[in-house]
């Protein structure tokens, strides 16, 4: 099994399973995730996934033999049915529930680009990060053209996508695309306990707030502001917000359902 899948609670963790490749995505472990990210959007038990990789690297990037006939037929293959896209490049079938990164050792080109495109990154101090398809003669298709300049700024960005250089994790901090820097080993338990308190907010209420920052990042400020109270409505009339409101009056934790 090249993706270990399994419900902890309420988080779903997404676990690469090639160390003796280093991780490195073939087809079939690209479409693994992607039908993991059908499960976690689907399952009304899960409020979040976490995605991490087994072994000492999360993932050496593509088992580049194994993409070249993809390569060449000028076009992403199509995604597996019940399946979503972890790349996240169509805004209307993008999972609506966040997703944590936890990344050590080496984490190359497509390990960097499904990392931009989930919401929070944790990693381990010895992380090293290269986008290398320059020194391959091709360029990134998975979004780091996009997201690494978004996170990290456009100069930032062309010192490594141009240069196929390596990143460290104090570097990658620094500059925004971490957000948070452990010791090897734990990474992953950061990561789940993270993953945890945001379990444990309203989930609607979390979707709401995920959906509303990715409508500004692709659309445009006005066109958020505009989505703002007409999205809040819905909210207003759930069960959560009920319980949200019962919970602070009796000064107590939140039991949140989700409906």
């Amino acid at each position: 099994m090249d993706l270990i899948v399994e419900q902890r609670g309420q988080v779903l963790l997404m676990g690469l399973n090639r160390p003796e490749k280093r991780n490195a995505f073939t087809p079939e472990l690209f479409f693994e995730l992607a039908r993991a990210y059908g499960e976690l959007d689907r399952n009304p038990d899960l409020r979040i996934g976490v995605v991490y990789g087994v072994g000492d690297h999360f993932t050496a990037g593509l088992d580049l033999p194994a993409w070249v006939p993809v390569f060449s037929a000028g076009k992403f293959p199509d995604i597996p049915e019940g399946g979503i896209n972890p790349f996240g490049f169509d805004p209307e079938r993008r999972v609506r529930k966040p997703v944590i990164f936890a990344v050590q050792g080496i984490c190359y080109t497509i390990g960097i680009e499904l990392m931009l495109a989930a919401d929070i990154r944790i990693a381990a101090a010895n992380t090293s990060f290269a986008q290398l398809e320059v020194k391959r003669g091709i360029y990134p298709c998975g979004g780091a053209t996009i997201r690494m300049v978004q996170e990290i700024g456009w100069g930032n960005a062309m010192r490594y996508l141009l240069t196929g250089d390596e990143m460290t994790a104090q570097d990658a901090c620094r500059m925004g695309m971490i957000q948070e820097v452990v010791e090897p080993g734990a990474e992953l338990q950061q990561a789940i306990s993270l993953a945890e308190t945001i379990a444990a907010q309203a989930p609607l209420g979390v979707q709401a707030t995920l959906a509303s920052a990715r409508i500004a990042r692709s659309q445009g400020d006005d066109a958020a502001i505009a989505r703002l109270f007409p999205d809040l409505i819905p909210l207003m009339n759930s069960d959560d917000v009920r319980e949200g409101v019962a919970a602070f009056m009796e000064r107590r934790p939140a039991r949140f359902a989700g409906k």
